[in-house]
């Protein structure tokens, strides 16, 4: 069988030059040879990366405690979870596992994993089989009131890779000998994403454009009738994202925990990702209906929710202190301090919800969401 690389190289041959959204798209979704639809294991030690989730349960406990808030401030009634991209269940062991000691809510609780590939039965790490079930759409069910959680999920749709040269360009990618990358004038579309966000590029700026990432906040609005949607992932504000020190743009690959900027190396078998823009997912939230609760970053988000406190318990029944004490020191500098600066979190509402949530508690400096 013919791998991802010659695949791409034969169409690119057949057709002619793709767009960067393209290539990025084949490379981590293409059946059974992309990076997230092949059957290797892409996360924790044997695989490309760590997430939150997959580190430690105080992540997944300590957002519980948001969730059981946003539960209250719906009224204590059915309340249904979805989270994007789930995988094996891991986050949402954690969730459940913390929200059992509150009968009242869990009774009525619903947990929906959206997942393109579903997981295998035997690689699911999750004992609630009763509460959860796996979707391939979110409109494969109504949410009448809930939360929609999604943790890295943003960062890894395909982007449209833009230069500003006399006008905005886009990058598509050719093959001569190996992979180039030439320019052809931007799409429409790509010029008005920049407009809506009153973003003007400077010459020679390199950036990613994200226009599944509007369709997809649209989707997710329209499902639920009341509620909240919880998005974590690393990027920034327009404000941030397109400062200088940004100019040639953020997209990453992650091959065996080794993080490169050769995206054109190990087709299928690494990772590719770019940072998202908060701004843009709160500017298409706004006008589908969800209302910004605030923004802030992992650190201010778990700090807020006693992420401390949840860590502390975790380790208080280990014999040796010491041992104990180290531990937590690393879980709370990785969660805190190098995922927690990375990560930011974006709450938003629809229905007229409570905005003031635990999780914002804690004011963030550079909270701020101009579009």
């Amino acid at each position: 069988m013919m791998d991802l690389s010659e695949l791409i190289k034969e169409k690119i041959k057949a057709e002619g030059p793709i767009s960067f959204q393209e290539f990025m798209e084949i490379c981590l979704y293409y059946p059974g040879l992309g990076y997230y639809t092949s059957a290797q294991n892409h996360v924790g030690t044997d695989g490309d990366f760590y997430t939150s989730a997959t580190l430690t349960p105080a992540f997944g406990i300590t957002i519980a405690r948001q969730i059981e808030e946003m539960w209250r401030h719906l009224g204590g009634e059915t309340f249904t979870i979805v989270e994007y991209g789930g995988n094996s269940g891991c986050l949402c062991h954690d969730i459940l596992s913390a929200l059992q000691h509150n009968q009242d809510m869990y009774k009525g609780l619903h947990y929906r994993i959206i997942e393109k590939n579903p997981v295998p039965p035997h690689q699911q790490k999750n004992k609630f089989t009763a509460k959860v079930t796996y979707h391939s759409s979110i409109n494969e069910f109504v949410i009448d009131q809930g939360c929609i959680l999604s943790n890295e999920l943003l960062d890894n749709f395909p982007v449209h890779k833009v230069i500003m040269e006399e006008e905005l360009k886009e990058i598509f990618i050719d093959y001569q000998n190996s992979f180039v990358e030439v320019v052809r004038p931007a799409s429409q579309a790509l010029k008005a994403y920049f407009c809506d966000l009153a973003v003007q590029l400077p010459k020679g700026f390199l950036a990613e454009v994200n226009l599944q990432v509007i369709p997809w906040i649209r989707e997710v609005a329209n499902a639920m009738n009341k509620g909240y949607v919880l998005t974590i992932d690393y990027g920034y504000p327009s404000e941030e994202l397109y400062k200088p020190q940004r100019c040639s743009g953020t997209l990453l690959s992650y091959y065996k925990h080794a993080v490169s900027d050769n995206l054109y190396h190990h087709i299928g078998e690494q990772d590719i990702t770019a940072h998202v823009n908060f701004s843009a997912l709160s500017r298409w939230g706004s006008k589908n209906g969800l209302t910004d609760c605030g923004f802030t970053d992992q650190c201010h988000f778990l700090l807020s929710l006693g992420v401390q406190e949840v860590i502390q318990t975790m380790f208080s029944g280990e014999n040796d202190l010491i041992q104990a004490a180290k531990k937590a020191s690393l879980l709370n500098y990785i969660l805190l301090m190098d995922m927690g600066t990375k990560f930011k979190v974006l709450i938003q509402e629809k229905g007229g919800c409570n905005k003031n949530l635990l999780g914002l508690r804690i004011p963030y400096p550079k909270g701020h969401l101009n579009h």
